[in-house]
């Protein structure tokens, strides 16, 4: 996964040099709000989860409206859910699913400032943290060997840039890959599990509000 990071990151340094007589080629930051949370398998009890993205972006000029924007983001995605599996006792608990996400979306300027785009994103998990609370306090654990290292997603949205530099814009990853990487079991303070099964799919579905300035 690194030698493909590390090509695709060339492969954009080349092209942007290519085309750097053809048009204004802008560097940015941006950050914003996540409302993210999962599609699948057995998710009817889980809720979003509120977080957050930032990181940098390259939008390089193509021809006439369009544009390619590649973006190196840090991105902190997962769910929440609420005594899901029945118990007595209220509890609350979420998983926290912290990716390096590397969008590279296809632009098309509608009018001056005012773009949609559409285009595919690789992820790598770097951290999957679960944090459960309940009446005798919390308790946090590492959860990563149930997550895949990589996931794949496709990224629609919209954005609007000032003549200042300063941009806003409006984006929707829908997974396309399964993020579990193994079977679930839970149990109930005993030895058999509540339920067992085999695994199951679950995608990544992250809305994205941001704001970001670029020059």
């Amino acid at each position: 996964m690194k030698k493909l990071l590390l090509f695709m990151a060339f492969a954009i340094f080349v092209y942007a040099n290519s085309t750097a007589q053809e048009g204004k080629i802008r560097f940015g930051v941006k950050a914003g709000l996540n409302v993210a949370s999962l599609g699948g398998d057995y998710v009817d009890g889980f809720d979003p989860r509120l977080s957050f993205h930032l990181g940098g972006l390259v939008e390089i000029p193509l021809v006439g409206k369009f544009a390619i924007q590649p973006e190196l983001l840090y991105s902190s995605q997962g769910y929440k859910y609420n005594s899901y599996l029945g118990y007595d006792e209220d509890y609350n608990s979420h998983v926290s699913l912290d990716y390096i996400n590397v969008p590279v979306m296809a632009k098309y300027y509608i009018i001056e400032g005012l773009s949609v785009e559409l285009g595919p994103q690789v992820g790598v998990l770097v951290s999957a943290k679960s944090k459960y609370e309940d009446s005798d306090g919390t308790d946090k654990m590492d959860v990563k060997d149930g997550y895949k290292s990589i996931e794949l997603a496709m990224g629609i949205g919209a954005s609007y840039r000032l003549k200042n530099g300063v941009f806003f814009s409006l984006r929707f990853n829908k997974g396309i890959s399964n993020i579990n990487d193994t079977s679930i079991f839970y149990y109930d303070g005993g030895d058999e599990p509540i339920y067992n099964e085999t695994t199951y799919k679950r995608k990544n579905n992250v809305f994205q509000v941001s704001s970001g300035y670029s020059f």
